[in-house]
């Protein structure tokens, strides 16, 4: 059993990461377009080409953690040693110095790519270290709830305090006021990395052999892993739909419902909605199947997300209403999905003997973050067709095209979802059937 103290260590870990991760997916298109005067057409291309380059490394940095050996375990280390720099790049990311309209894209574009590279370095690790926590199927549901909601409030917050912050620390000044916070969250975030690092603990060891093959074999047991093929399409398409709508989600309120002193408020209502789903998760999947369940959450998500079309823009109140209760189906899914991504760790040991649980979360990580790279291109690409100008009335063509990329197109990721999980064969049964077998042949 993992205690609630380690529980909650671990959970201030992705507190730490969502300071940032949320910060990048609310605020870091706006933050270009209308703070730094970056061209959305830009920022969508930088978003695809930095975001694929990061990808890329993630499936490198998950071998690498597989292969680390220190008095601390394989995962945890790097908690310790990317903490500092990871706060660092974080500010210097939302800095803004004036160079000019080529400097800034340079800028732009180096910074984001090593904000977007730190990452990788040390929340690969953070992910993994989830799957060695324990060997108890039941309990990793439990931990990862716990992760979810300590999640969840980084993102409160960030979408709570990052506006306010801004107008407190910039006194009228937008870009020193971005800065001056994401300092301040930087701050906090590198305390707690440092809190997950000291307060868990590595307790399942993997077989000697997932260290001592070579990195072209990793890549081969793992494609021999048909259920992790199916979550890697699985967080493609989950991710595409989430940050598109999540990306659009302060333009909708600010430019369709007209309502640009209620950001926050819509923000932050819909992240205290992901908390609550995140909680309810765990006594769910004790009472049903995972995999029913999950195809079942993303079927909803899809009917909430695709309604929101439908709702005029003096309708505040259900468009409020319809954000919150989407974000709560969408993310009691969230912890399921990592729980299954421990589970298919353990099949993939049962079926090659080779255990690399940081191959196989930094892989499903390389397609969460090209479905991150896909979505939050196409924010900045539909702003740009549908004829976006920054800090501006829009047109009623513009808001259109605003409303339907916010709704409609999002809901398609959520079903695609739902379809592929048919071919996820994990139940519980079979995963406690695969706990069984590997426990008897480590006796």
């Amino acid at each position: 059993m993992v205690s609630v103290k380690e529980k909650i260590a671990y959970g201030l870990g992705d507190t730490a990461s969502n300071i940032v991760f949320q910060t990048v997916m609310l605020f870091l298109t706006f933050f270009y377009t209308d703070i730094y005067g970056i061209s959305p057409a830009f920022v969508g291309t930088m978003f695809l080409v930095v975001r694929i380059i990061d990808a890329v490394t993630d499936p490198l940095m998950g071998a690498l953690a597989d292969r680390t050996q220190s008095k601390y375990g394989k995962f945890r280390p790097y908690l310790l040693w990317f903490a500092l720099p990871f706060g660092l790049i974080s500010v210097l990311a939302f800095t803004t110095p004036d160079f000019g309209e080529e400097g800034k894209m340079i800028y732009a574009f180096v910074t984001y790519t090593l904000l977007m590279l730190v990452y990788t370095a040390i929340n690969i690790p953070y992910c993994a270290l989830g799957a060695v926590l324990t060997a108890d199927p039941k309990e990793r549901v439990s931990v990862q709830s716990y992760r979810f909601v300590f999640a969840m409030l980084g993102g409160l917050m960030v979408t709570s305090l990052t506006l306010p912050l801004v107008e407190f620390f910039g006194q009228g000044d937008k870009a020193k006021g971005y800065q001056l916070t994401i300092m301040a969250m930087s701050v906090l975030g590198v305390l707690m990395f440092l809190a997950c690092f000291y307060g868990t603990k590595e307790r399942v060891n993997p077989p000697q052999e997932a260290v001592s093959r070579s990195y072209m074999d990793n890549f081969r047991q793992l494609w021999q892993n048909d259920q992790w093929r199916v979550l890697a399409l699985v967080a493609l398409c989950l991710l595409s739909g989430y940050v598109l709508r999540t990306t659009l989600a302060i333009y909708y309120v600010k430019y369709y419902l007209d309502m640009p002193d209620s950001i926050t408020l819509f923000i932050t209502l819909g992240m205290l909605g992901s908390m609550v789903g995140c909680i309810i998760a765990q006594p769910l999947a004790k009472r049903y199947c995972k995999v029913k369940l999950y195809i079942g959450i993303q079927i909803l998500a899809a009917a909430l997300c695709a309604s929101s079309y439908f709702i005029a823009a003096d309708n505040v109140t259900v468009a409020i209403g319809l954000y919150v209760l989407w974000n709560l189906v969408f993310n009691t899914g969230t912890p399921l999905l990592w729980a299954k991504m421990a589970d298919t760790v353990d099949y993939g040991q049962w079926l090659t003997g080779v255990r690399s649980a940081g191959m196989v979360y930094s892989s499903i990580i390389f397609f969460i973050k090209m479905g991150i790279a896909i979505g939050g291109a196409l924010g900045g690409w539909l702003l740009a067709g549908m004829g976006y100008q920054a800090d501006v009335a829009q047109t009623e063509e513009t808001k259109a095209g605003l409303l339907l990329a916010f709704s409609l197109y999002p809901a398609i990721g959520s079903l695609i979802v739902a379809f592929a999980m048919g071919a996820y064969k994990l139940n519980t049964q079979k995963v406690d059937e695969i706990t069984l077998e590997l426990k008897r042949a480590a006796e």
